[in-house]
């Protein structure tokens, strides 16, 4: 789902102009009915003057200078519009005045597809399936690590115990944590995890319920809405990212959004909370350094993965 390069349109093929003004013949006299013209043959003279009106006219020397000098040019218009056109399809984007697009910070994720359902098995939130239930593999539906990326050996894409997922919190915090998730009884969770070349680290954690009453519950136990709820390791002050625009938010999914305020410890972190049917996502990114993690690889990252729950 990743936002493909427009191929530029060819220049219009250049109109010939109209043709320059042709000389016209004059009118031929009227010729005599053939009962009123004598049989006999007439003087050589008259016969050819006869031959030479019946003739159609020759345009001028100068009418054909003129047509020569229009023919060439469209011939080198035609010649340069298909030069261009030419040269502009085998350009890059970046080449093309006016097209030139600088890099946003994106991170290159490879193309997502939506996975297979079982045979019979609807959407999540198609018409026919009212309790929101994702029938694909919860697996199929983590966002794949971005190019350049080290893999995370203990977040690989598949299946996680729920100490595993605990770990993502506060130690104070994880038994407050157990307790919501024992009183729930997730089915599923699956997480993965990358670090990129900056040191940015990510984290993908998706939990499903068996009912989106039971997956509501666990992010209002959470304590998640107005405030990012139970603080997630090496997180201090974190506040909504008012930067996340409604523009962002993606049909029959809830997302929350925070960012750690500064003064921040020696990681810069970003989470989000996303409600989606039965499921519940939470998108961690931390960047070392006491700097902050980037915001559009963050929102590129939550975004890309909510189309996928979606």
């Amino acid at each position: 789902m990743s936002e493909q390069t427009a191929t530029p349109e060819a220049p219009e093929t250049a109109e010939a102009p109209d043709s320059p003004e042709e000389s016209v013949a004059p009118e031929a006299p009227a010729t005599p009915m053939a009962s009123e013209v004598p049989a006999r043959p007439g003087p050589p003279e008259v016969a050819a003057a006869a031959a030479s009106a019946d003739a159609p006219p020759k345009p001028s020397r100068r009418g054909l200078r003129a047509l020569a000098r229009w023919t060439a040019a469209v011939v080198v218009f035609g010649v340069l519009g298909a030069g261009t056109a030419i040269g502009i399809a085998s350009l890059e984007r970046s080449d093309v005045p006016g097209l030139a697009t600088e890099g946003d910070g994106r991170w290159d994720y490879p193309e997502l597809s939506l996975p297979a359902l079982p045979s019979g098995s609807p959407r999540p939130f198609s018409n026919g399936n009212p309790a929101e239930v994702h029938h694909a593999d919860l697996r199929d539906l983590l966002l794949p690590a971005p190019a350049g990326a080290v893999p995370d050996k203990t977040l690989t894409g598949g299946w996680i115990s729920t100490e595993t997922f605990l770990a993502a919190y506060r130690e104070k915090d994880r038994r407050s944590v157990a307790q919501v998730l024992k009183d729930a009884a997730p089915r599923h969770i699956a997480a993965r995890g990358w670090t990129m070349p900056d040191g940015t680290t990510s984290r993908i954690y998706l939990v499903r319920f068996t009912s989106t009453a039971l997956a509501s519950r666990t992010v209002d136990e959470l304590h998640v809405g107005s405030s990012a709820g139970k603080p997630l390791v090496r997180a201090d002050i974190t506040d909504i990212d008012t930067t996340w625009g409604s523009d962002n938010d993606i049909e029959n999914l809830t997302s929350f959004v925070f960012t750690e305020q500064a003064p921040f410890g020696a990681e810069h972190v970003r989470q989000a909370y996303t409600l989606a049917g039965d499921t519940m996502a939470l998108v961690v990114h931390e960047r070392p350094g006491q700097r902050e993690a980037d915001r559009v690889p963050f929102q590129q990252t939550l975004i890309l993965q909510n189309q996928l729950l979606a």
